[in-house]
């Protein structure tokens, strides 16, 4: 007996819906809203949810799941975007074809590969197992309550899925040639070097932070992490700022502060990190004050069956095979790793987070081939 398919998903209509909505992080309402009309005839089961406060939330996200069985496949995803800005040649929030490209804010980044997965799932028959969407109104910012919080809804209901893909645009050339496997951490960290105020013409009266803040940065820039190793480049330490706020020329000020951002490779823990600068701080200046925030943990995801499933699948449609890298920013797959073995697999990068994004239409046809070839498989 034929196993039963879901109805057929237009992936061009259905990622222009997604486009239409203004969804600047933190997203929420309409975006969703479609994407569940969308899920529901697909025999999803959709929770949404809101959660989190000022500043870093409320957040809205959504947990769609589909069939049972021993294997659980997920995807994993972004409705929110970035603000599109002046200078468009069509408004950002008005999907627009034309010359086979499909414009607008989110096209790329990541509505467009949101869309491709639904299409996908409607490819795949209803008794292959358990599928289900991870997807969060707030990836693009500060990323509290959104992929996080999921997670803890999905461990609530006891939901933990084999493998995860993230539907990041990891190509970077054309569709396919690229696959991530892992990602660097990211440590922000702020420094605070108090003094005391006088005025420049009497110093003995006063207590410059200056000099101890620049002895400070001068040794943290010195330092190596590491030569990068097998699968990651090497770490980097960045000063990102530098404040003192200081509008007099006759004053000497009462604090300076600076602020780095590193990021790491799987060589380094986040709160090590922060330590190692804070201790290097307080030989220069001990009544520092050295605050750090992880924004996620270097993972990677060894190549291994999973990697090697993706591979195949990009091969058969489009005839090239993958580069595995661990370049590039922090996704949301830094959380997920945590759960399962996650790879990232997506559209072509080149124009997301710029004016004019945009996104192939027959790139979104492939995505969608190579994302239900990728679900079948992880589901056999």
């Amino acid at each position: 007996m034929q196993r039963r398919r879901y109805e057929v998903v237009d992936v061009v209509e259905l990622a222009a819906g997604l486009i239409a909505c203004d969804s600047v992080t933190p997203a929420g309402g309409a975006v969703f809203d479609v994407l569940e009309a969308a899920l529901l005839p697909l025999g999803f089961e959709v929770d949404r949810f809101v959660t989190g406060e000022a500043p870093d939330g409320p957040v809205e996200n959504l947990l769609a799941v589909r069939g049972t069985g021993e294997r659980h496949f997920a995807f994993a995803g972004h409705v929110d975007v970035v603000a599109p800005g002046p200078g468009w040649t069509s408004p950002p929030f008005a999907p627009e074809a034309r010359d086979g490209l499909l414009y607008g804010r989110g096209a790329v980044d990541m509505k467009g590969a949101v869309a491709a997965f639904v299409a996908a799932a409607a490819r795949v028959p209803a008794d292959a197992g358990t599928i289900s969407l991870i997807v969060t109104g707030d990836e693009e910012g500060p990323a509290i309550f959104g992929t996080r919080a999921l997670i803890e809804r999905m461990a609530a209901r006891g939901l933990c899925p084999d493998l995860c893909l993230v539907g990041e645009p990891t190509s970077a050339r054309r569709l396919g040639d690229m696959v991530k496997i892992g990602r660097r951490g990211s440590v922000n960290i702020w420094i605070d070097v108090p003094g005391r105020q006088g005025h420049v013409a009497y110093p003995h009266l006063a207590d410059n932070p200056i000099p101890r803040l620049v002895a400070a940065l001068a040794a943290i820039e010195a330092v190596v992490l590491d030569d990068g190793n097998a699968w990651f480049q090497p770490s980097n330490i960045e000063i990102t700022d530098i404040t003192v706020g200081n509008p007099a020329t006759n004053v000497i000020p009462g604090h300076a502060a600076a602020r780095l951002s590193i990021r790491f490779n799987d060589e380094h823990s986040g709160a090590a990190l922060v330590e190692r600068i804070a201790a290097i701080v307080r030989t220069h200046a001990p009544d520092a004050r050295v605050e750090g925030r992880i924004s996620g943990e270097a993972f990677l995801t060894p190549p291994a069956d999973f990697s090697a499933m993706v591979t195949a699948a990009i091969e058969r449609h489009t005839g090239i095979t993958p580069d595995l890298s661990t370049t590039g920013g922090t996704s949301d797959a830094r959380f997920l790793s945590r759960l399962c073995p996650t790879v990232e697999f997506g559209l072509l990068n080149a124009t997301m987070h710029k004016v004019d994004e945009a996104v192939a239409i027959d790139d979104l046809h492939a995505l969608t081939a190579i994302y239900a070839d990728i679900a079948r498989t992880a589901l056999a």
